[in-house]
């Protein structure tokens, strides 16, 4: 009889402590993207149109949003950001939005703490403000999204979709300068990698081509020409100062290495160029 009682105590405990788990209406996503040399991460809820009529009606215009639903969505960046002549500062914001009929206001806030908007709006914790133009889109988005899309060394795009509606937030950052800056201070004792690596930044970003060779150079000279991948960017260079002769002369070391590596790839793309150079001589 105590066995059963103790029994029914148990169970009755672990019922009264038991809680329904459902998913939610608007599920929680987060994003993070590299964008150069910043981090950068997002986290928002996902509401869905759901059958409604969203911007103008279930959200207002030039009323203030969320941005999403449940918790403040927030961005934190690693690195500053820059949005056309303004600058944020690395850090964490919540993120809301002003929504109209061609252009929303987006709001960085210095305060992220709160669920939804804040009790009392106050415009020193406006970090930033940028305006961005409303794009239509022809299909229906069924859950808010938030993306970053376009990247590149310096530069990407914060797109926010939903229901028929998308708006792009364009940003920059100064990556150029942090590149370079550790560029010249690796500089002073620099190994193969570092000769290279500075070399190829030069060359992507089309920066001095004769100081990059000079570096290419130095690298291939350190490692070695069964460095494939170093020839193929001395090759390029040589090809960008002009010295097409050199040049297909490197990517033709560049091949043999390849190869004895098994390396198709490299090959074919030497070959494409000594083919490409062999007309400008």
């Amino acid at each position: 009889m105590k066995h059963t009682i103790l029994t029914i105590a148990i169970l009755t405990a672990q019922f009264l402590g038991a809680q329904v788990v459902t998913p939610k209406a608007s599920p929680v996503a987060k994003i993070q993207q590299k964008v150069g040399l910043a981090d950068i991460q997002i986290d928002y809820s996902r509401p869905g149109v759901k059958g409604r009529a969203i911007f103008g009606e279930l959200i207002p215009f030039g009323q203030l949003w969320r941005m999403g639903a449940n918790e403040n969505t927030k961005i934190t960046c690693s690195e500053s950001l820059i949005f056309g002549q303004d600058t944020l500062a690395a850090g964490t914001y919540a993120l809301f939005a002003k929504p109209g009929k061609t252009a929303w206001e987006i709001y960085f806030y210095s305060d992220y703490s709160n669920w939804g908007l804040p009790a009392v709006w106050d415009e020193n914790k406006v970090a930033l403000k940028v305006i961005a133009d409303v794009i239509k889109i022809q299909d229906i988005q069924e859950s808010f999204s938030i993306s970053i899309d376009e990247l590149k060394n310096s530069s990407a795009v914060i797109n926010l979709v939903w229901e028929q509606t998308k708006v792009r937030i364009p940003f920059s950052l100064d990556t150029k300068s942090k590149v370079l800056f550790s560029i010249e201070k690796t500089m002073n004792g620099p190994s193969a990698n570092d000769y290279h690596n500075a070399a190829a930044y030069y060359f992507n970003e089309n920066i001095d081509l004769k100081k990059a060779l000079e570096w290419s150079t130095k690298a291939v000279e350190l490692r070695g020409t069964n460095a494939y991948w170093m020839t193929r960017l001395l090759a390029q260079l040589q090809a960008a100062n002009g010295d097409y002769k050199n040049a297909i002369k490197t990517a033709q070391v560049s091949i043999e290495a390849a190869k004895s590596d098994g390396d198709n790839a490299y090959v074919r793309a030497n070959e494409q160029s000594i083919a490409e150079w062999s007309k400008k001589q």
